[in-house]
């Protein structure tokens, strides 16, 4: 008799064991596919926004460059409004830059190759506008460096 008991002590002993051994392994399969289904978000999300980004700044940069040739031209206009149209672009990807990304660093560095690539076609010359140009790309650049560690 205190065998038997003794083996089903042991046998229930063993259940609650593996139960919770089984959970625990559940739950660090569950993070990893979480952690992992997140780091492939960010780096389309991420991808994405510099694609917009770069897209957006040579649409200001065609914009300056159509507005000096010939102002007011039906071609200036198309540029302006292509313009416009890569500008919604670049702020919808901006916008999924700032709901995947946890690190507020990253979001401002983000919100600022955004910006820096909205004032390009306020340059007053050429000089002007290739300073600009460059601070973008710097910008974008600076950004990806911060949440490349963050797609890891």
């Amino acid at each position: 008799m205190d065998a038997a008991l003794i083996a089903v002590a042991g046998t229930l002993l063993g259940v609650i064991f593996t139960h919770w051994f089984q959970g625990r392994a559940t739950e660090r399969t569950a993070t990893l596919a979480r952690t992992e289904q997140l780091r492939q978000e960010r780096i389309a999300t991420y991808s994405a926004f510099a694609g917009a980004v770069v897209d957006y700044r040579h649409s200001q940069n065609d914009r300056w460059f159509r507005a000096l040739q010939q102002p007011g031209s039906e071609e200036a206009e198309e540029s302006r409004h292509a313009s416009y149209r890569q500008r919604t672009a670049a702020r919808q990807a901006l916008f999924r830059v700032q709901l995947v990304c946890d690190d507020p660093e990253v979001r401002r560095l983000a919100e600022a190759a955004f910006v820096d690539s909205h004032c390009m076609h306020e340059a007053v010359d050429e000089a002007d506008r290739a300073r600009r140009s460059e601070q973008a790309k710097e910008a974008l650049a600076v950004f990806i460096a911060a949440a490349a560690p963050g797609v890891r």
